[in-house]
Order: C-alpha cells, then structure tokens, then sequence
C-alpha cells in the first residue's frame, strides 16, 4: 500500500464516524512552551484543557511533526527520523476508550489488512479496563504486556494534559531480533499506533495535580513506520516516502557508508518542511535547530566524500516527492534553495574556520572540553570530527564535561524558550484604561524612591509611582511606554518620563508635594497619536513584506516610537533597493486605501484558527485581543492603534540591514516625522541640482556624470604621478654611490607626500641594491625612509636608530624597509648624515 493510499484509507475511516478532517498546524507550535510541532494534539492542547470550546467533537488530522530527541539514531535504526507525517484521531470529551480500541483494532486489522497474529498490544501497568477491551476483541493475553510511565504514559514532555496509553506493534520476525514482545526489543517489534487516554493533568515535574475536565483521546499513527511494514522493506528510507530522497542522495555520492546517506535523507527532508513553514537557519530556538540538522546533513555528505553543494538538489528532491501532498513546499521551493544554499556556503567556510583552530589546539596540546564546546557552539563545528582529530594525535577529549557544557547551553535555551518575553497582560496591581481614554480619575497608591516605597515626593525629586489605574501605556510589545502628566488633588504635578512594565511611572515632581490620594492621570496625547500611527504602520509593514518577500518573513522583534519604528524580520539575504521600494509603495497604498482597524478579543484557540498571527518572543494568555487592518493583516496585539488605516502614513522606509544571521533590521519614520525626512531629502535634492545646474530629476543623470569624469581624470593623474616618480627613481639612482661592498643612496627629496616615499625607496633599491635613505619635509615633519638588502642581513631601522632621535622621534618597521619621523624638521639634513654615516657602517665602507 501506498502511502497515499495509507492517509486517505485513514482520514475517510474516520471521517465516516463523525470526526471533522482538521488541516494540519504549522510546524511552527502553536503552543508557546514548543519549539517545533512535535504530536497531532499539539494544535488542540486548550480544547483537552478547557480552555477552549471547539464547534466540534471529534477530529482527524494529518499533522506533520519534528522531534530531535533521538537525532544521534537516525539513520542507525529502522524507524528512527526527524521529520515524520502521524495520522490521528481525537475526542474532547466525545466518546473514550472502548471506541477507540474498538476501532483501531478494525482499521488496522480490516482497513490495513495486518495479519493480527503479527500485533502485539501494550497497556499501562494499572490499566485493567484497556486489557480487557483488547481481549474482549479477540487478542490473546500473552500478546498484551503490560509497561510503566516510560513506556505507556504520555505526555507532551511539559506540563498540560496526559493519560495511560495503549500501543499497536508489529512483529516484524525473527530475523530482526528476539522472540518476547515489546518488552524485548524495539528492533523487531514496531510501535505502530499509540492510543492515548487523555484523563490526567501533569506539572513539570511530572506530578499529576488533577484531572482533565473531561476524559478524551489522543492518538498518533505513523505513517513512515505503517509504510515500512506494508510495503516490505527493511527501514523508512526504503518506503515511498523517502526513497527517491535517499537514492538522489547516493546519486551525488557515488555510494558509501549507508548510516551518512539516511542522515543526509533524512535532515534535508526535515529543513524542507521547516524553511517552507518559515523558519530560518540562526543561532537560537526554531532556527538553532534547522541550522544543526543542516550542518550534520553537511558534514555527513562531506563523509560521503561529496565536496560541492549537496542540500539544493536533496531538498529538490524531496519538494518533487511531497509537494503534492504538502504544496506549501512547492510554493516554498525557491526559498528552499536559496536558504540551504546560503547555508551550505557559510557552513564550508565554518569548517575551515573551525579546522584552523582546532589543529592550532592539536598542535600547542591545548584541547580542553571548553574549546570543543566552543567550536561545536560558536562555530558550528562538529564535535564527533574534533574527537576523531583528537584521537588521531593520541589526544582525547573529556566527553563528559563537553556534554555538562552542552546541557547547560541547553537549560539557557530551554528557559530562554519558555518565558521569551512578556507581551501585554493585565496587570493585578494596575487596570489598564487607556484604550479608549488618554485621560483617567484615578488613586495614587505606592511612591518609591530608589526602588524603595516612600511616604511623599517633593518638588526635584526623580520617583516612580503605581496607579490603581492608569490610561498609560506600559511598555510592551515593542511598544514604547506613555509620557504625560499627574496631577494630585492638592495641585501638585508629576511629570511622567516613561511608563514601564509592570505599569511603573517614572516620573519627576515638578511642583508641589506629591502623595497617595486621588490624582487625574494625563497621557500626551500627541506623542500616543504618533506613537499609535507608528504600531499600525508596523502591522503593515509586516504583511506586505510577507507578502513580497514569502511567508517566512516573520517578525522577529520591533521597536514602536513617537513617528519612528524599527522592525526586526527573518530573511536570507540583503532586500535590493528596488525591494525595499516595493515595500514602501506597497504599504503607503494599503494605508492610502484607509483600510479600517478593528480590535477584538477572543479565546487564543479561536484567535488563532481565524489566522491571527502570534509574534515571535511573546506569551500570550488564553484570551486574547486581536488587531485587524483591513483584510490583509491579524496579529495578536495589546498596542495602541489609529482608528483608520490613512491616519497612520505616509511611511518612509529609511534602510535595511543584517543583525544576525537571517535575521534583517528595517528603520522606518512615519506621520509627519515622514514627511519631515522627505522634505529635508527634496531640499538636498534641490540644492544639489542647483549646483549642478540641472533640474532635479536631471541630477542623478549630472552627478553620475560628473563622477565618471572625475574618476578618468583620477586615473589620469595617478598615471601621470607614476610616472614623475619612476624618473624620480631614475634620478635617484643615477646618485648612487659605491660605498664597501654595495651602493649608498642617502638623499632629500621634494615634491612627494609620505604615502610616496616609502615605495620611491623601495623602487631605488630594487634598481641599485645597498642601502637606501630618503627624508622629506611633509607638513612640518621630518619624515624619513631606509631601504636595505635583504643580503645585508640587518634590519633597516639600525639605519635610522640614530637619525630618529635627532628629528625627535623613533625608527619603526620590520625587515628591509624602516621608516622614522618627527618634529623636528630643521634636523634634517643632520638626521641624514646621521643615516649616511650607520649606512656606510653596515656597507663595510667605514
């Protein structure tokens, strides 16, 4: 069977008992404490929590997954992979285990055709109701065993919801291993199915702290390892899903050892899925982990001996082969190509970069675990390769403490992962009020000084002070915070600097004694309108590079200013100019059109299934608000926004810049600061076609021009400049002296700046040989040059040592030319004899 035939015998099995077909999640998680997709439930983790209500109570999916856990046995085992496609069915509260062992037994068994004297069952070592369902179904009790939480209790791998489960495996035969079920070996046995009882709720400590609000169920059917047993073949890289993947892969290798071509296979399938749903090669998170499997692609090619670009063709390959089933790639295609290729380059130079240092260690016997670490974390470099160069020079490396200095990296990561940053929230101490109102009644509750609560603030004095509520808006979300005004009840006035998280006012009394009671809180107006139109033309922004540049153009970061934005986004390469033009013509025309912008709120699940986009970096809650422009662009959002689209331009687009791999900065202004930029550019532009004598649409043409000519004459001149000082030379020559056992030039020169005379000398003393000495007065310095032979066999500023002390300074320079200068200009000439007199000396002419 096919593996098309293998999804669509699923999905319609399933379809016809009321399960609505999902589409599959991006393998970007929905879920902020995930990296990568790893399951089919991922994207319904707030329905199983209740959280969240969905419409419907059963679903199908066909969800694509990565999991790197075992990366180190890809290749090595029959079903291991990175990137793998898992066939599910799921109830939130519908129906629970009888159906569901019901009816894998049948689809399996019926819908599959496995012989069932070949499968084997698992259970959870408590679960009694499971076994009995399976031997109610007719599998004998010495095929069902029995395992613990390792093996037969699921989870996501964090806290949230989790349940017994129940395995379907294979028996794949004697040849593959021993006889005595799962419990004996994952060789020959081959998890198939996995049925999870969804019932319980776990913290990150594994402990159960309470149950779900109803029991529901969670499977995940492999298709690679259901392939691997219908169509008879030893592993997953001889199914249909990957052969054509592998057999390319041996195509451009010639053969080899058949561990590197499966891993090679494999990562380039799995980058494939993970470019096309937009995630970049960079140095943390998602993008952390496509560059490793990248590089170890690499790296394993270059053991198949393979020395040119080897991940464009393979990932080619696999858009050919699943491009139909998952056209996201085909429509990602080119982005593949110049992705895995702009990495495949950089890698080459890594690798060398990386193999300079470690023979340099290798060779001073300096090869601790930390410069392993170092190499394999800042470099990139392998770190099985850094062992075989150690082994091969009779050293080792501690292995134990590189791995100390890997999980630490790790637990950084990890925690950098799951509290990425903080967007918008409510706050306990502080109601938030400033949506609708740049101006609110409030109580002033706390004053602190220092970090320190006091009791009152004078006049002068620098605080921060915390509202019950606050129309401020605290900074967040790129947003920057609000400035205005307090005024309490007795009159005195707190200027407002800035509004941090946690809806702290900085501020600074401005007149009277300042104490907590009733106050009147005052945004600046202005500055929140400038700032408002600067978060919309953000969310712009964003859709319209998207739009022009691929879906992978996330954002990555941003900065909402007064009139100026900066936005930070994933890309590859550099936006050519008339790029980033069409950017800006794009965004000023989707404001021009004054798109209405709509705010709303709803459950994050909901949120999410209508296409709004969640931002890189920040958490949400469960509840959410939404910001709509028009039809072209939803992002959660907890900023402050203009009401219509044309009160948020016109935006000009300064530049465009690299802050790390694959990640471009954009710096924008807006509103009137906008129009400022453009004014003060037309005025340039005006004063320069004035000097040029052109109109101004005619001064690019003039400028380019005039620098062409500019640039002939230049060259005309440097020739002509060459050739005064080969004559120079010439004559210089002609004053050479026979002095012992060589010649002696010691000679003033004129009409020559310093950059000249240092190759004049050189050029004398390739024509003659000897000893050369020039000086020159230059800008009321005397500056001084020797050139020596290297048959002399002494440095050339012993020449000048003496010479360098009369004009006031000191001889540099290494080997056959030195050079000395100081302030004394009048001690030329003496600083001359001087150099002639240590020249004669080194001749032999005494």
């Amino acid at each position: 069977m096919r593996s098309t035939e293998i999804r669509s015998v699923f999905l319609d099995f399933f379809t016809a008992r009321g399960h609505r077909r999902v589409p599959a999640s991006s393998l970007v998680s929905p879920d902020p404490e995930l990296l990568l997709t790893n399951a089919g439930m991922n994207q319904f983790k707030p329905y199983y929590l209740g959280r969240s209500v969905p419409d419907f109570r059963r679903a199908t999916t066909l969800q694509k997954c990565v999991r790197t856990v075992d990366v180190d046995n890809v290749g090595r085992t029959a079903r291991h992979v990175t990137f793998f496609e898992m066939l599910g069915n799921f109830s939130f509260g519908d129906y629970f285990k009888e159906e569901t062992v019901a009816w894998a037994w049948e689809l399996i068994t019926e819908g599959f055709g496995l012989p069932r004297d070949r499968l084997w069952i698992t259970v959870y070592e408590d679960d009694d109701e499971a076994e009995r369902l399976w031997r109610r179904l007719g599998v004998p009790g010495e095929r069902i065993q029995r395992l613990g939480k390792e093996d037969n209790y699921w989870s996501m791998g964090m806290a949230g919801p989790c349940g017994p489960s129940s395995e379907i495996h294979y028996d794949r035969g004697p040849a593959y291993g021993p006889d005595g079920g799962p419990v004996s070996s994952g060789e020959r046995y081959l998890e198939l199915w996995n049925l999870v009882f969804m019932q319980d709720v776990r913290d990150e400590d594994f402990r159960i702290v309470g149950e779900l609000p109803a029991k529901s169920i969670d499977t995940g059917l492999g298709v690679d390892r259901l392939a691997l047993v219908l169509q008879d073949v030893p592993d997953i890289f001889h199914t249909d899903l990957m052969l054509p993947v592998l057999e390319t892969v041996r195509d451009l290798s010639g053969g080899g050892d058949d561990t590197s071509l499966k891993i090679v296979a494999d990562h380039a399938r799995a980058a494939a899925f993970l470019i096309a749903d937009g995630v970049l090669p960079s140095g943390d998170g998602r993008g952390y982990v496509l560059r490793r499997l990248l590089r170890r692609a690499i790296r394993h090619a270059r053991l198949l001996g393979v020395e040119d670009a080897v991940l464009p063709t393979v990932t080619g390959a696999v858009v050919d082969l699943h491009g139909t089933t998952w056209p996201e790639l085909e429509t990602a295609r080119p982005l593949i190509e110049k992705v895995v290729s702009a990495e495949e380059d950089g890698f080459a130079r890594t690798l060398r970069q990386g193999s300079r240092i470690l023979d340099t260690a290798i060779r001073e016997r300096r090869l601790s675990p930390r410069l392993a670490f170092d190499l394999h974390d800042t470099y990139g470099f392998p770190f099985d390769l850094t062992v075989d160069a150690a082994r091969a020079a009779g050293l080792t490396v501690d292995e134990n403490a590189f791995g100390a200095l890997l999980e630490e990296r790790r637990r950084r990561s990890r925690s950098g992962r799951t509290e990425p940053g903080r967007g918008p929230r409510a706050e306990t101490r502080t109601e938030f009020v400033g949506y609708d109102a740049t101006r609110a009644e409030a109580r002033l509750r706390t004053i602190l000084r220092d970090g320190v609560e006091v009791p009152a603030a004078v006049e002068g004095e620098e605080v921060e002070v915390i509202l019950d509520r606050s129309p401020f808006y605290a900074e967040a979300g790129g947003q920057v915070g609000d400035r205005g005004r307090i005024r309490t009840a007795s009159g005195a006035v707190l200027a407002v600097t800035d509004t941090r998280p946690g809806h702290v006012h900085v501020a600074r009394v401005e007149s009277g004694e300042v104490v907590p009671g009733e106050v009147e809180a005052i945004v600046d107006a202005e500055r929140r309108a400038a700032v408002a139109r600067s978060h919309t033309a953000t969310h712009v922004l964003h859709a319209m590079l998207r739009r022009v540049l691929g879906e992978h153009a996330a954002q990555r970061g941003s900065l909402v200013d007064a009139g100026r934005l900066r936005f930070d986004f994933t890309h590859f390469e550099p936006l050519a100019p008339e790029r980033l033009r069409e950017v800006q013509t794009l965004v000023n025309e989707h404001l021009l059109d004054d798109p209405e912008v709509r705010v709303w709120h709803a459950d994050r699940a909901q949120a999410e299934a209508a296409g709004a986009m969640a931002l890189f970096g920040e958490t949400y809650g469960e509840h959410v608000r939404v910001v709509d422009i028009g039809d072209f662009s939803r992002e959660l959002c907890g900023g402050t926004h203009v009401g219509h689209g044309s009160q948020a331009g016109p935006v000009d687009l300064l530049g465009e810049s690299s802050i790390g791999s694959g990640v471009r900065r954009i710096e924008a202004l807006t509103g009137v600061d906008a129009l400022r930029h453009q004014d003060h550019e037309r005025a340039l532009l005006t004063e320069l076609a004035d000097l040029l004598r052109v109109r101004p649409e005619k001064a690019p043409g003039r400028l380019r021009q005039r620098l062409t000519e500019l640039a002939e004459a230049r060259r005309v001149l440097e020739r002509h400049r060459r050739e005064e000082l080969t004559a120079e030379a010439v004559r210089l020559t002609g004053l050479a002296k026979r002095v012992g056992q060589g010649w002696l030039v010691v000679q003033r020169v004129s009409g020559v700046d310093a950059d000249e005379l240092r190759p004049l000398a050189a050029d004398v003393l390739e024509r003659r040989g000897g000893v050369v000495v020039l000086g020159a007065e230059i800008g009321g310095r005397a500056v001084m040059v020797a050139a020596v032979s290297p048959d002399l066999g002494a440095p050339a500023r012993t020449v000048l040592a003496s010479a360098a002390t009369a004009i006031g300074g000191g001889a540099g320079g290494k080997g056959t030319v030195a050079n000395a200068g100081g302030r004394r200009a009048g001690r030329l000439d003496e600083a001359l004899r001087l150099a002639a007199s240590s020249a004669r000396d080194l001749l032999g002419g005494g």
